[in-house]
């Protein structure tokens, strides 16, 4: 799903006495995003993307801001020297680069839309899903699910790092091809009232 959006990443320690992940059932990973993701209905972040390239021996890092609001619109703004523009609207993707402003048109399959995904959250989690492999860990308050889709699919994992109240501090997006992109959100501000305008490319 996420060529399109990708979203959140998480803050580690690396000292001696930092907390210990804790493996948690996914269908508990899963209740918990569901429940703080249903206080939100909008947010805005600031972001710093490393993306590396199978085929590249250094990343490139990229910072800008992204919006969401449910049920399926997203929006991503690149900062120069990489500008670039994205919206999402559940399967179809617009995007704007560079100096020209040249874009781009994408239709996701009906399965990967945000619609489809949120969906599944719109009730208690009492089964796991079908078609992924899901595993979960809790670290002082820090939830992280990542999500393996099984068959055939462009991404080989996802990994979601979120907060309790539904905050999402962290995404890596690995694909197939072995190309990676990690996502950090700061500066999130939630329920801020995002309208129709907020995910225009004009």
């Amino acid at each position: 799903m996420l060529r399109l959006l990708m979203v959140t990443l998480c803050l580690s320690s690396g000292s001696s006495g930092s907390a210990q992940a804790r493996s948690i059932s996914p269908l508990d990973g899963l209740e918990a995003l569901r429940k703080g993701f249903s206080g939100i209905n909008d947010f805005t972040a600031e972001i710093t993307q490393e993306k590396r390239l199978k085929l590249m021996k250094r990343s490139m890092v990229m910072t800008g801001t992204v919006r969401f609001r449910k049920p399926d619109q997203f929006y991503m703004e690149i900062n120069p020297p990489y500008a670039a523009r994205m919206s999402l609207r559940d399967t179809v993707i617009e995007q704007s680069s560079g100096r020209e402003g040249e874009k781009n048109r994408i239709i996701l399959p009906p399965d990967q839309g945000l619609k489809q995904w949120f969906s599944k959250l719109a009730a208690p989690v009492k089964t796991l899903p079908d078609g992924a492999v899901i595993q979960a860990d809790l670290t002082s308050g820090l939830y992280t699910l990542a999500i393996a889709p099984q068959g055939k699919s462009q991404i080989r994992e996802l990994t979601i790092a979120f907060q309790e109240d539904g905050t999402v501090r962290r995404l890596t997006i690995t694909e197939q091809n072995g190309d990676r992109a990690t996502m950090t959100f700061k500066k999130v501000r939630r329920n801020v009232g995002l309208s129709e305008k907020d995910f225009r490319l004009d």
